[in-house]
Order: C-alpha cells, then sequence, then structure tokens
C-alpha cells in the first residue's frame, strides 16, 4: 500500500501541480485519520475498576464491535452530513454505561437530573427507552439489572432514583440517572406497607408523564433481572398498545407466542410491561393515574387490573395473540409467562425448559422471605451480580452431599405425609451442617432441597391443577426456610455467633473466583474402629481426610485447625457426624437460633388454618405429625 502511494505521489510530481496540492492533502488526511483511530484503540479508558466490569454470567466471551472498526472511520474527513431527523439520530450518541465520571469533578445540580424529554431522549434508541426505578436500598437490584441489559448490548436504559442516596450513588458508578422527585426512605420498605404503595403509585405517574413524549416504554420492577434482549420480540407486535406480563401459572401456549388472552385467568403483572405511546395507550395511563390519586388503598396493580378488563375482547385479529380491552380500542397483548417468567414458572416449574424455550425475563414473584428471599432465588439461578468478596467470605466454606434414600424421594403417592419425611430428613442434616459451621467459624453451602409439594399462600392439593411442576422436584430455600431470619443480624448473646450461608449453586457460580475453586479439602466420614479411620490431620493419596463419625467439639476444632487455610471443605456426607457442643449454653444458644430458621408449608385444602409448622427439631418429639394448628394457642412456630 506504501509503495502504491509512493508511485502515485511519483507520477503527481511528473504531472501539474495542482495534482500535487491534491495527493498531498489527501495523504495529511489519511495519516491523521489513522493517528486518531489508534490513539483511540490503544489509549486507557476513564472507567471504574469495579466488580460490575467483570465478564457477563451467560456472554461472558462475547467479543464487542470497537466503534473504531466501522470502515468508515478510516476514511479522510469530509464535510458533516445535515442533520438526521430525530427517529434516525437516536441511540447513535448514547453516553457509555459503566464509565465513572473523573473523581475531581463535581457532580451536577439536582435540577440537571430532572425528568424532561430531552434527559429521556439522550437514552433513547429506536424510540425506545427501558425503565426501572427504585430506592437505595434496592441497589444491588438495579445495579443486576443494569448490568444484564448492558451484557445484552442494550444501552438505552435509565434508572428513575426515589431519593437523593441513589441518584448520587448511580451517578458515581456511570449508570444513567434521573430524580424522581419522590424523596422516600433509603430503606426496604417491606411489600404491602403504606410506603410500598406509594412507589407503586410513583410508577403509574412516570407512565403517565413519560408517554407524551412520544417515546416507547418498556417498564420493570427492580426485583427482575434481564436474560435475553426483549427489544425484538416486542416489535414482533407493533399493533399493541401495551403488552404485560401476568401471573398465569399454567401454560396456554408451548411455544414463544402470546400467552392466548381467553385462557388467562391470573392477574395480568405490571412488573414487566411494555407501552407505546398511543392515544390509548396515553388514555390508560391517565385515569390509571387518577384513580391511584383518588384512592390510596388501591394496590397499583389491581387499579391496573381492573380498568383493562372493563372490557376483555374481541381479538384484534386471528394471528397476533392482541386483543381489544379498556374501552374497546386498546389493544392488548399478553406476554407468555414460560418465557416472560414469574418466580413460579421459572423455579419451580421450570416451564422453559421443559418447553425447550430460551427465557427473555425472570420476575421475582411467588416468593417468601421479602427482600432477602428475591435476592437469594436470584443467587439460586446464579443471576444476581454480587462482589467480589461475596465469593471469598473470611474463614471460607463447608458444603455437604445430602443423602437421601431412593424410597423418601420416588416411592408411594405425593402426600403431606410423604413431603414432609422427606423435607425433614434434608433438615436433620442441615442442622448438623449448620452446628459444623459455627463450630468451624465457616459460611454454610446450602444443599439443594428436594420437595415432594408446591408452597403457596393458600389450600392447594399439592401442585397446582394444569401447572407443569414436576414432583418431586428441587424447591427454593424459602420454601422450607426463612431466608430473612438466617441472614438477619440477632444479637449473639442469646441466639450464639451468626451463621453464613450461600445458595446451593454457588460452588458451580462462573463467578467463583480461582483461589476458592482450587483450594478444597475432601472429607470422608467413617465409622471409627475401622481400618485407616482415626481422627488426623493427614490426607489420603488423593487428598482426602478420613474422619470419624460422631466426633465430639475438641476433636472438630483440633482437626480442623489445621486446614484453616483451605476454602472449601466438602463432606460426603454429615449424618451423625457431631455429637453437639460441649459448652452446654453455647449449645442452647445455636438451637434458639436455629429453630428460628425453618417456616411453613401452606396449605392443606378445605382446612383454616391450613398452614402447617415446620420444626427442625421434629426428631426430639416422639409422635410427632405434620398437622395445621388444632387450637388458636398452637398456632406458632415451634420456638
Amino acid at each position: 500500500m506504501v509503495e502504491g502511494w509512493r508511485n502515485g505521489f511519483r507520477e503527481a510530481t511528473n504531472s501539474k501541480p495542482l495534482f500535487v496540492t491534491i495527493y498531498a492533502t489527501v495523504i495529511i488526511g489519511v495519516l491523521v485519520s489513522s493517528f486518531y483511530v489508534f490513539s483511540a484503540i490503544y489509549s486507557p479508558t476513564n472507567g471504574s475498576t469495579s466488580w460490575l466490569s467483570s465478564p457477563p454470567l451467560s456472554t461472558a466471551g462475547r467479543i464487542h464491535k470497537l466503534p473504531q472498526e466501522d470502515a468508515t472511520s478510516q476514511l479522510p474527513p469530509v464535510a458533516p452530513p445535515p442533520p438526521a431527523p430525530e427517529e434516525e439520530a437516536q441511540g447513535k450518541s448514547l453516553g457509555k454505561i459503566w464509565v465513572s465520571p473523573p473523581k475531581d469533578k463535581k457532580m451536577p445540580p439536582l435540577e440537571a437530573f430532572k425528568l424532561t424529554k430531552e434527559l429521556f431522549g439522550e437514552r433513547v434508541k429506536d424510540n425506545v427507552i427501558i425503565v426501572t426505578f427504585g430506592n437505595y436500598a434496592f441497589m444491588d437490584f438495579i445495579l443486576t439489572w443494569v448490568k444484564h441489559l448492558t451484557d445484552l448490548d442494550l444501552s438505552n436504559i435509565l434508572v428513575g432514583a426515589m431519593d437523593t442516596k441513589l441518584l448520587e450513588a448511580l451517578y458515581w458508578k456511570g449508570v444513567p440517572v434521573f430524580d424522581m422527585g419522590s424523596h422516600m426512605s433509603t430503606v426496604d420498605v417491606g411489600w404491602g406497607s403504606p410506603t410500598f404503595h406509594k412507589m407503586g403509585r410513583e410508577k403509574v405517574i412516570l407512565i403517565d408523564s413519560v408517554l407524551p413524549f412520544g417515546y416507547e416504554l418498556l417498564m420493570c420492577d427492580t426485583d427482575m433481572v434481564w436474560l435475553k434482549n426483549p427489544l425484538p420480540y416486542l416489535a414482533r407486535y407493533p399493533d399493541a398498545d401495551v403488552l404485560t406480563s401476568s401471573d398465569q401459572v399454567v401454560p396456554t401456549v408451548v411455544d414463544d407466542s402470546l400467552d392466548i388472552w381467553q385462557q388467562v385467568s391470573a392477574a395480568y403483572n405490571i412488573g414487566i410491561f411494555h407501552w407505546r405511546p398511543t392515544e390509548s395507550a396515553k388514555k390508560l395511563a391517565k385515569e390509571w393515574k387518577d384513580i391511584l390519586l383518588a384512592n390510596d388503598k388501591v394496590w397499583d396493580q389491581n387499579g391496573f387490573n381492573e380498568i383493562v378488563r372493563r372490557q376483555l375482547g374481541p381479538s384484534v385479529d386471528g394471528d397476533s395473540g392482541l386483543f381489544y380491552a379498556y374501552d374497546g380500542n386498546l389493544k392488548v397483548g399478553i406476554l407468555p409467562a414460560s418465557i416472560f417468567c414469574s418466580g413460579h414458572t421459572y423455579f419451580v416449574q421450570a416451564m422453559y425448559q421443559q418447553l425447550r424455550l430460551e427465557p427473555y425475563a425472570l420476575h421475582t414473584t411467588f416468593q417468601y422471605g421479602g427482600t432477602e428471599g428475591k435476592r437469594h432465588r436470584l443467587r439460586e439461578g446464579m443471576v444476581f451480580f454480587d462482589p467480589p468478596e461475596y465469593y471469598d467470605a473470611p474463614g471460607g466454606f463447608i458444603s455437604f452431599k445430602p443423602s437421601i434414600p431412593k424410597s423418601l424421594l420416588l416411592d408411594g403417592n405425593h402426600t403431606i405425609e410423604s413431603h414432609f419425611t422427606l423435607v425433614n430428613h434434608q433438615m436433620k442434616q442441615i442442622r448438623s451442617a449448620l452446628a459444623i459451621a459455627s463450630l468451624l467459624n465457616r459460611t454454610l453451602v446450602m444443599p439443594p432441597i428436594w420437595c415432594r409439594l408446591d408452597r403457596l399462600w393458600f389450600g392447594h392439593p399439592g401442585t397446582l391443577v394444569g401447572s407443569m411442576t414436576r414432583q418431586p422436584f428441587i424447591c427454593p430455600l424459602d420454601h422450607v426456610f426463612e431466608v430473612n431470619i438466617m441472614l438477619k443480624d440477632m444479637p449473639e448473646e442469646e441466639f450464639g455467633p451468626g451463621i453464613g450461608i450461600r445458595e446451593y449453586s454457588f460452588l458451580d457460580n462462573p463467578s467463583l473466583p480461582k483461589q476458592v475453586k482450587e483450594s478444597w479439602l475432601d472429607v470422608q466420614l467413617c465409622q471409627e474402629g475401622k481400618e485407616g479411620c482415626v481422627a488426623s490431620n493427614t490426607t489420603s493419596s488423593s487428598g482426602a481426610l478420613k474422619f470419624p463419625k460422631r466426633s465430639n467439639e475438641d476433636t472438630f476444632k483440633a482437626i480442623f485447625s489445621s486446614f484453616n487455610d483451605v476454602k472449601v471443605i466438602k463432606f460426603s456426607s454429615v449424618e451423625d457426624a457431631f455429637t453437639g457442643f460441649s459448652d452446654k449454653g453455647r449449645e442452647e444458644r445455636f438451637r434458639r437460633r436455629v429453630k428460628r430458621y425453618v417456616g411453613i408449608w401452606c396449605c392443606e385444602e378445605n382446612k383454616t388454618p391450613g398452614h402447617i409448622y415446620y420444626d427442625m427439631y421434629w426428631d426430639e418429639k416422639p409422635g410427632w405429625k405434620p398437622v395445621p394448628p388444632q387450637t388458636p394457642e398452637e398456632d406458632h412456630p415451634p420456638l
């Protein structure tokens, strides 16, 4: 190429001077352009080095195209083109996400983050904006939400901050944010509380404010994550005014088409829904807002369902799955629950797996344990983004392989009795593992828990009729345990030292660092007196440690103190592993703690009450049976 330019230049020098000038101008232009291209490629970025810069869980290894790879960047400078129309220009200059402002830069005034069309327009692409909102208590959920979208190469996103603490934190992390002017508390408000309902009203006010801007709005709750780019799917239904998710648990379709609206009996769920700025949609948003502002006792989702269902049908056409609703002009579609998943269709039924479909979204509904329960569910699914220290806890981890006889898991009918027999067998092992974790000051990786029956908040025959729930199934931890209590700080003088836990999928998480993956000790329980079964810190040639069953506190401490530097201790079993704490005071405090860890199963049909309490020490009560409380005095946890 250089030789070609050299020959061309020689030819030019033998011709008229005008050509010399032209060739020189072109060569200089190319050299200047090349300088900027290479300097842009090799210069360091002004970005954050936080844990959120790690590769995505499901897209590690993806090659992102650099802007410099566009062929047009290597052309000589030319006159700038005329300004593009607004829709055409959208998305061409979206600011980068996760690029923190310079430390010496002063944060703009609050007024700069005010909700305006101009602010939204800076983030819009193809006339679409993806929005969530929350307060500081949900910052880790919000960061997870943003990280999933940026891993999907989506940057037309905005986060509404309901308090200035969140707004400032997101700004300094390089996350696009705007001020909702809510002036809310920064703490977790709790589902169903008056503040929770206030958050719902803020959502409706936001929708009503944004639609007049003329942009399509994909509105999301913070307790959901995107697993696949939803925009191409939503674009398949250009005539829809509103596309909404639902709480449907019985499949109406087995492919990725919209749910059949005539067969959807569950509530439309407003945690995921897409609005187009049509007159019908604007009319709906305004009336919805007016209803909520007139009565602060109306839940936003109930209000939405009430007015949308004033009229249902007919179908818009025979193929799309859209239907008329609300005032007879609004065109609505119901996103399929198999791939726009609820907490039930994803974690309990695994409907998308059974139908061999790819899920787009996961919303942590149908769960227990409040915000902690939602966070743990996402961690079980390995879709929650935690900082590095979560994966390398002080003191290390212990895990164990549960022992479950085939008869408990598969034999006989699926009844309340067979369910509790199966769960209680696992619970006793978890109790032992919690004691060992407490003794060794390690974090327990919870095992997967097998259940025969589903858990809901109303009476049912064991599973939801018509659902795809398989029996038995691995149930979420919050079906059996009170996750929020397990993670709660409790006074040590009353409940003994805290016991850290991790989700059952923890050791399979791609975010687990190398120093944890490669530092582990296999412990094989053995019967004392048999050959090679002595309390010793000597491992076998394969690296395993034989350890006698029914060892006491002193033996545990003496042997495992030699392995304090090992990150993960894996027990082949914990059945009959530990005889108990030698200090009776500590034993009592431990018992007081773990009794509070277990929850309820709900609920037996045609019984009031129909719930049954799990009991961590069921095996110490001869004749214990899984029955609902018989009197009001009995209706309390077995503490």
